[in-house]
């Protein structure tokens, strides 16, 4: 079974626009029910399908698959809840582990988290200067979510 372990954090300040470029992300839900996810995913000019559901506190199950390209953009222009989630993902490799930082754009728009995977649910990690405060907990900041209830809709911000 494919297991993803993931940390959510707010960033804060610009420091970290230095230390990566960006990707396009493009990516939409087919289905967002009982726990459990279906996303199409286009990154750059490379399409994916992902299934995940809720293991534990951050842990996930994740079968993600590479599709084409081309079947990536008609599922996310035809299959995908809306607004689809548009970002750009820069990674940094900070010890021996990758931070993607996701600038959110369209209804998300204004919106900077940064996600973390970890080797083990208790692993011990060393927060960057840019991190403000974990959200791991608050769905709100799951993507899927944020399809449902754009950032930009949020009354308290």
């Amino acid at each position: 079974m494919a297991v993803e372990i993931e940390r959510k954090f707010l960033v804060t300040g610009d420091s970290w626009r230095s230390l990566a470029t960006g990707t396009l992300y493009r990516q939409g839900y087919i289905a967002t029910e009982a726990g459990a996810t279906v996303r199409i995913r286009l990154v750059g000019d490379r399409g994916y399908l992902t299934i995940k559901s809720k293991l534990g506190q951050i842990s996930r199950t994740e079968y993600e698959y590479p599709i084409p390209a081309s079947d990536a953009r008609e599922m996310l222009d035809n299959l995908c809840e809306r607004p689809l989630i548009e970002k750009t993902r820069y990674k940094i490799p900070l010890a021996e582990l990758i931070w993607e930082i996701d600038e959110f754009a369209g209804e998300n728009e204004g919106l900077i988290l940064a996600e973390v995977e970890l080797p083990a649910e208790n692993y011990s990690l060393d927060l960057p200067a840019w991190i403000a405060r974990e959200v791991s907990d608050d769905p709100r900041y799951f993507n899927a979510n944020l399809v449902k209830y754009p950032f930009k809709k949020w009354s308290e911000f």
